[in-house]
């Protein structure tokens, strides 16, 4: 079976920024899919949810985005009617809880990371990806499967940093997981990079997912300053269900 994990961040890797408290955390969330799912069951159903409430056309598809979802903006106006809040909802939720996908979630304290390492220091994009990487090359490894890699476009030099990362895992490995173990799963050596107007439905879910596990993580370090709103409630139950696990140990979510 081919599996692909798509990528999403929250925050950036900037280490300058880290004592701005908007700005302290990095994380990235990988969601891992059978390709055929995405292909009978994920994408189909997610653009009727999309058609049912927004009028997705597919000349003009719309694109499931957390935050303009949140403040209702355009194309997700009808959010703003209670009633139709509620029933879209319900229906998102539903699918989160029904398709089936497993979620690998690391998060650094990007100023803790700049104290404690003063003279030499990974990339905090870098150290999340490779901690992400390796509990993809169990999760490939422990199902005798193939995959690759797709994360969202961010533009000009944010691909190039993606990219390169990427090509530095599977040139060099990590400290536990060598580049030749990563070779023998991963079926291409390049992340694939696609723009949000792609209508990719993997990394859509994983933009729905990021800020959940994210703010789920900092509350559990006491470092989250609002509770979750009740959805995003909704969405973290839904993730306990779906982080990778490793016998009863919860191998899918790394604090740094």
């Amino acid at each position: 079976m081919k599996y692909r994990m798509y990528i999403d961040e929250v925050g950036n890797s900037d280490l300058a920024s880290s004592d701005n408290p908007n700005h302290r955390f990095l994380s990235l969330t990988g969601v891992i899919i059978a390709l055929s799912q995405v292909e009978t069951n994920i994408f189909p159903q997610l653009e009727a949810l999309k058609t049912k409430y927004f009028r997705s056309h597919p000349d003009e598809p719309v694109i499931l985005h957390r935050k303009e979802m949140v403040n209702h903006k355009h194309p997700f106006e009808a959010l703003r009617e209670p009633q139709t809040k509620r029933a879209f909802d319900g229906d998102l939720l539903a699918l989160l809880q029904a398709w089936d996908y497993v979620v690998l979630s690391v998060c650094i304290d990007k100023r803790n990371h700049k104290e404690t390492y003063q003279v030499w220091r990974y990339d905090p994009y870098h150290y999340c990806l490779a901690l992400l990487m390796e509990r993809y090359w169990f999760f490939l490894n422990e199902h005798g499967a193939t995959g690759d890699v797709m994360a969202e476009s961010r533009g000009g030099k944010e691909d190039m940093r993606l990219k390169s990362s990427f090509a530095k895992l599977w040139a060099e490995g990590t400290e536990y997981i060598s580049a030749e173990r990563f070779r023998a799963v991963l079926t291409s050596k390049q992340l694939k990079v696609k723009a949000k107007t792609n209508n990719v439905a993997g990394l859509q879910l994983a933009d729905l997912l990021a800020h959940p596990s994210r703010n789920e993580m900092l509350r559990e370090k006491g470092f989250l300053a609002e509770g979750l709103r009740p959805f995003g409630e909704k969405i973290v139950a839904i993730l306990q269900h779906k982080y990778y696990r490793r016998g009863v140990r919860v191998f899918g979510k790394k604090f740094l």
